[in-house]
């Protein structure tokens, strides 16, 4: 039998334990079955095989995000209107941004928007000045970490939100001294409005955005992602593409918290992390009880600094949005199902929360290799690195986050807390392991402005996250490769190029390896399963 793909003239790094270099590799139905050099794997080649001549370039295995929100972001892509820096840049140009987008459709007409970054377009708009954009159409503007979100009076009114209503439990609608709403809504707050806007949306939707996401991240090199807390629509999606042959990636499914009868429904069916195939597979299930450091409600021991937004608590040390007794009887149901639990943390305070409730969990049912995860987990101060040490768990870290909400972050927090977010050094020579993620559509998909800052720890605008925090190209990589898989446990299917293992991987137009401009790297190929899936 022949391969049916071949890769020659590589410079490949496969990853694996010893940092084995190639220069070409061989797969069959979707994996690899020989790696070596040139002429030898030449050699392999039948008449039906597809050879990709890598030109001397740089090629790693494909990217394992293992943090993400695909279904969401398909969403986005489909029917919402962007307004991250990259489009927007003044307050004026965000409204003119929504006054076009409201022009567009007729009256009574939801219009959502999303990725918006308050800090690179002059501060939010005021109430006022979202009514006269709007147009009198209901709209929602979803700041760009997930959490919080803008909605103007037309909004308020089509959600039966009044003057006179509460806030929901762990949410707010923000209010002046006076109690006029100032629009910016707040966790289970922002919610209210953003079930409006995804009320209609069906698997079909899902399914038709995805094939977007998939272009997008295939562009990107990134051959597997993990959709973290996946509904049960998106998981239904998800099954009919697969069906239909339409899977071009790979996708983990992190089963969501918030789609309140799911995971219940799990544990009574009997699923366990690890149910499914190697293009869908159940990794775990998520809750979500920590919030956003750059939206200033992640729960830190410590208050926030800098001037607080209109409406804000002060002092303000963030905000938790689950009791610890009832996500600890959730957590240890689903530890004892036999589900991988991931559980997400941001501020030191929110982390402490997260590991409050594995440790309790692993005390009920103790595991040896549990694989728990704290989630972003951004502020890891010296006593938590040893509680993860401690306990065994995962720095599932949100590095997508340092370039693009670094600033933020140094301005919310200060300078100095940067020593210790999204502690890189300090994990890895504490044997901690910590996998990267986007967290996309929070961040980008491209995974390569996150790989550069965890080498330069800067950010594209020069922003300073502590020198002392660096590593190396290599160490990051791993991050988004060998780890991302072993956090899935996955790391026997992907994650390193191997013999016997997925035939994923990726060309590059430089040698990351040598740190050279990583941020601007462009993917010239990327391979999924032996079959090409991108070529620029």
């Amino acid at each position: 039998m022949h391969p049916d793909f071949i890769l020659l003239n590589a410079r490949i790094a496969t990853m694996d334990a010893t940092h084995t270099e190639a220069g070409a590799l061989a797969a069959l139905n979707g994996r690899i079955v020989a790696i070596g050099d040139d002429a030898a794997i030449r050699d392999l080649a039948g008449p039906g095989t597809t050879i990709l001549n890598a030109e001397g370039r740089r090629v790693l295995p494909g990217i394992v995000d293992s943090h993400a929100h695909p279904d969401a972001y398909a969403l986005r892509l489909r029917a919402w209107t962007l307004v991250s820096p990259e489009i927007v840049q003044t307050r004026d140009a965000l409204l003119a941004r929504i006054r076009a987008r409201c022009a567009a459709v007729p009256p009574g007409h939801w219009c959502a928007f999303y990725r918006l970054n308050e800090r690179a377009c002059g501060g939010y708009p005021t109430l006022a000045e979202l009514d006269a954009a709007s147009l009198g159409r209901p709209i929602f503007i979803l700041r760009t970490d997930g959490h919080l979100g803008l909605a103007n009076s037309a909004a308020f009114a089509a959600c039966g939100v009044t003057a006179d209503t509460q806030d929901p439990a762990f949410g707010r609608f923000d209010r002046l001294a006076d109690g006029r709403f100032t629009g910016l809504v707040r966790e289970t707050a922002a919610h209210v409005f953003l079930n409006a806007v995804h009320g209609q949306d069906s698997e079909a939707d899902i399914a038709e955005g995805m094939e977007m996401v998939q272009d997008q991240c295939l562009a990107a090199g990134i051959s597997s992602v993990a959709n973290s807390l996946t509904p049960s629509k998106a998981i239904r999606a998800y099954q009919r593409m697969q069906r239909d042959g339409r899977w071009r990636m790979r996708m983990g499914i992190i089963a969501s918290g918030r789609d309140e009868p799911l995971i219940p429904h799990l544990i009574g069916a009997g699923i366990q992390s690890g149910f499914g195939d190697e293009w869908l597979r159940l990794i775990g299930v998520e809750w979500c009880p920590d919030c956003s450091t750059s939206g200033r409600t992640a729960a830190y021991w410590d208050p926030y600094i800098g001037t607080p937004v209109p409406g804000e608590p002060v002092p303000n040390t963030g905000m938790l949005l689950y009791e610890r007794e009832d996500l600890t009887a959730r957590a240890t149901a689903a530890h004892k199902a036999g589900l991988q639990v991931m559980i997400e943390g941001v501020g030191d305070r929110g982390i402490d929360f997260a590991l409050d409730v594995m440790e309790a969990a692993l005390a009920a049912h103790p595991v040896a290799d549990h694989r728990m995860r704290v989630e972003h987990c951004c502020y890891v101060t010296p006593p938590i690195l040893q509680r993860l040490k401690r306990g065994g768990f995962v720095d599932s870290s949100a590095t997508g986050f340092m370039d693009e909400l670094g600033e933020a972050y140094a301005a919310n927090r200060g300078r100095d807390a940067m020593r210790w977010m999204w502690p890189h050094r300090s994990l890895i020579d504490a044997g901690v392991p910590a996998p990267g993620h986007s967290d996309f559509a929070v961040c980008r998909v491209s995974p390569w402005t996150a790989l550069g800052a965890m080498v330069t720890r800067r950010t594209t605008g020069g922003t300073d996250l502590d020198q002392r925090e660096a590593i190396t190209p290599i160490e990051a990589l791993h991050a988004y490769t060998t780890l991302g898989a072993w956090a899935q446990r996955e790391e026997h299917e992907k994650g390193s190029l191997e013999i016997g293992k997925l035939a994923d991987l990726i060309v590059l137009d430089r040698d990351v390896l040598t740190g050279e401009d990583i941020a601007g790297t462009q993917v010239l190929a990327t391979v999924v399963g032996g079959r090409i899936r991108h070529q620029a």
